[in-house]
């Protein structure tokens, strides 16, 4: 299937993802482990920002990362090998076209990939073959539309909504989140559990305010404005505008909140 990553492969866009992981992972992480000898299918691990500690968490159980673009896996490679992570092996691959026999592995582990897809049932369905009976999945997504910030800024929704738009155009959704749920049960899978997991930053906590509200969440905004300005949905000094106002939520006096789901089920 052709790339839907909105967000594109620019060395700024890793160095995001790995503010993000590092900023989030025991709000993310730190209730998923897997049983020693478990095999574990990541599917879709980008540059293995989410790899790394999923595989620190369970070191008895393999992790097998499949990613679509070819220099991404590379690189989620490479950063298992400087880890020291002998765990992990990254393989490049399509979702959709998996090259495994069905009913390979104990469980499945999907972050941060639903909402890049156009079909994301059907990317469900499809990997849940590969899972023997009894295995579980892991999916983890956000929701922009849970964003909410002070000083509130409508340039700053905007410019959200800029990257909301961008992403649906390319046939994703930003804000798959609030759908794991039903998606999960549409795909088949039983004992569907999900846990929001909110980022909240003010002034009192400013490793999260630095390292989500800034170095992550206004850095993806920010990220679009190329792609947002070429397609006409906002004028360049309106974003801005909206990207400065999502900047300055990170300062002392701000408060910025966003919203993540997780979602467990089981393959019957």
């Amino acid at each position: 299937m052709a790339d839907p990553y909105v967000h594109g492969y620019h060395p700024r866009e890793s160095t995001r993802l790995q503010d993000q992981a590092a900023t989030l992972v025991d709000l993310l992480h730190s209730d998923t482990s897997y049983p020693p000898g478990s095999l574990v299918l990541e599917a879709g691990c980008g540059v293995g920002a989410q790899t790394l500690p999923l595989a620190k968490n369970s070191p008895g159980a393999k992790i097998i990362a499949l990613e679509i673009s070819r220099p991404s896996a590379a690189e989620a490679r490479g950063r298992a090998a400087a880890a020291g992570i002998g765990n992990v092996r990254v393989l490049q691959g399509d979702i959709f076209s998996l090259p495994f026999r069905k009913g390979t592995f104990d469980h499945l582990f999907v972050c941060f990939v639903l909402e890049h897809l156009p079909r994301p049932v059907e990317a469900l369905s499809i990997l849940k073959e590969f899972i023997k009976p009894g295995g579980t999945v892991t999916a983890i997504e956000g929701d922009h539309g849970s964003a909410y910030f002070y000083p509130d800024s409508p340039a700053a929704h905007r410019a959200i909504d800029c990257q909301v738009t961008l992403q649906e155009r390319a046939g994703g959704n930003a804000m798959i989140g609030r759908e794991l749920y039903p998606l999960l049960v549409r795909a088949g899978f039983a004992e569907v559990s999900v846990s929001p997991r909110m980022v909240y930053a003010d002034g009192s906590r400013p490793a999260m305010a630095d390292g989500f509200t800034r170095r992550t969440f206004a850095a993806m905004i920010e990220g679009v404005r190329d792609s947002a300005l070429a397609a006409g949905l906002m004028e360049e000094q309106e974003f801005d505008s909206g990207v400065s106002d999502l900047y300055r939520t990170a300062e002392e006096d701000g408060v910025f909140c966003y919203t993540f789901f997780k979602a467990t089920g089981k393959k019957g």
